[in-house]
Parts: structure tokens; C-alpha cells; sequence
């Protein structure tokens, strides 16, 4: 961790003369005893930026592993904004949103920015379709599972690609956050959130559902709506089904 905590400063010392010519991806070997978490921490980044940056497929690591990471950290001074600094650096504004996990325009004198490697391409390096936090992805699978727990993994796959199908779709909010706990004449939208089972800890199989929805993973091919098979409103039960899972029904 000496070597981390080394470059790291490094990069701060460097950022004096870095302008959008010199911004290029750094190389981190892995050691034994490292995490994503922990290398993210030492380069002021965040570990789905590290994820979808260096194409990995979960947070697994092993000892020797090459991965990429930011090589310049910007300092933000008075009158600097998230747009002015991406355009300083020749950065998308969304990879450098992704890069530090900043999702709203507030930014602080002092605060330490990763700033991402430059491509031609400039392609978003999320790994996944919509934007979120880390604690919405907990968000969604804890929704997950507490709706389709007991039911197979594809329709807990299912689950996920509703909520993602809804932030897409321009007719219900745009965040997970809003599309979770969403409210119809006074009503939750969700079960769990009105009864707290949304609470519970998220399981494996639930994250993991949760992530693959949140890439692309759609069993449903675009359903907005799923219900059990006990339920007697008229209203979803008329809706065309794209899915049925277990006791799950899926519907657009």
C-alpha cells in the first residue's frame, strides 16, 4: 500500500503543469491483499469507474493483474466547474462524473478530482446502461430481492430490467432512487418499499441480478410493469405480457 499511497501523492504534484495533451492511463500491478475498493481510494477514483474502465466482469482481482487506473488528480480551485475542468482536461463530462462518482454539479474548492484517461473514441467507460451510484445498485438488488427472492434467477433478472426499462423510458423518473420509491395517488409503486422488506439485505444472486440487468440483461425485452399471479387489478391484468416467471408476469 506504500507504493500506492506514493504514487498517489505523485499524481497531485503533477497536476500543476497536466493539461488534455498528457492526460493517458497509468498501470497498477496488483498485490496480494489488494481490492478494488482499496486501489480506487488510493487514486481518488471509485471502483465501477475502475470496472468499467479496465472491461471487468465483477470486482475479483488477483496478484499480477495489470489494471488501469487515472495517472492525474486535479485539485479544484475557485470558479471551476465539473463541465470546465472535463473541457480543460479533453474528457467526456460523463467519464469524469463516472470517475469520481459525482452525479450532481456541486463541487468544492480543495476537493481531489481523478481526472479519466483520454480516447478517441471518448466511449463511456460505466459498465452500465443507465447512470447510477453504488448504493443504488444495493438499491435495486434489495428490491430485488425482496420481490422475486424465492423466484428463479431470470425473472430476478427480470425485476432489475423493469426499473432500468423505467428510468429509460422518459414516462416514469429518472433515476433508480425515484423509480423505486415512486408514488401513485398517495401509493408506493413497489410492495417492499411500503411494508419495508426493501430494507433487507441484498443476497449474492441479487446483486448479481442486479448488475446484470443494469448492463443490458433483459428477459423481458422492455416490460414497465411485472405483478404475482395472485393479482386481481384490472388495470395491469389487461396490459400485454412479455414474460411470465414462476409466479412472476411480466408486462408492457
Amino acid at each position: 500500500m506504500n507504493k500506492l499511497k506514493f504514487l498517489a501523492i505523485g499524481a497531485f504534484i503533477a497536476i500543476a503543469g497536466a493539461n488534455s495533451s498528457n492526460v493517458h492511463a497509468a498501470t497498477y500491478s496488483v498485490k496480494s491483499g489488494d481490492s478494488l475498493y482499496t486501489i480506487s481510494r488510493s487514486y481518488s477514483t471509485n471502483t465501477n469507474y475502475l470496472i468499467g474502465s479496465n472491461n471487468l466482469a465483477s470486482s475479483t482481482i488477483y496478484p499480477g493483474q495489470t489494471i488501469k487506473v487515472p495517472d492525474t488528480v486535479y485539485t479544484v480551485k475557485s470558479g471551476d466547474s465539473l463541465y470546465l475542468i472535463a473541457h480543460k482536461f479533453g474528457v467526456t463530462l460523463n467519464n469524469l462524473r463516472w470517475a469520481n462518482n459525482i452525479w450532481s454539479d456541486y463541487i468544492y474548492v480543495g476537493q481531489a478530482l481523478a481526472i479519466p484517461a483520454r480516447s478517441s473514441s471518448q466511449v463511456s467507460v460505466s459498465p452500465y446502461v443507465i447512470s447510477c451510484t453504488s448504493s443504488e445498485v444495493d438499491l435495486l438488488a434489495r428490491l430485488i430481492n425482496a420481490e422475486a427472492g424465492g423466484e428463479s434467477y431470470t425473472a430476478m433478472k427480470a425485476v432489475g430490467a423493469v426499473i432500468v426499462n423505467r428510468v429509460k423510458s422518459g414516462t416514469f423518473p429518472n433515476t433508480i432512487t425515484k423509480v423505486i420509491y415512486d408514488t401513485q395517488y398517495g401509493y408506493y409503486q413497489f410492495t417492499p418499499v411500503a411494508n419495508g422488506m426493501i430494507n433487507k439485505s441484498a443476497t449474492t444472486d441479487s446483486l448479481n441480478a442486479a448488475k446484470e440487468a443494469l448492463r443490458g440483461a433483459d428477459p423481458t425485452n422492455g416490460a414497465l410493469y411485472f405483478y404475482d399471479n395472485t393479482a386481481t387489478n384490472t388495470w395491469l391484468r389487461s396490459k400485454p405480457v412479455s414474460l411470465i416467471s414462476g409466479n412472476l408476469i411480466f408486462a408492457f
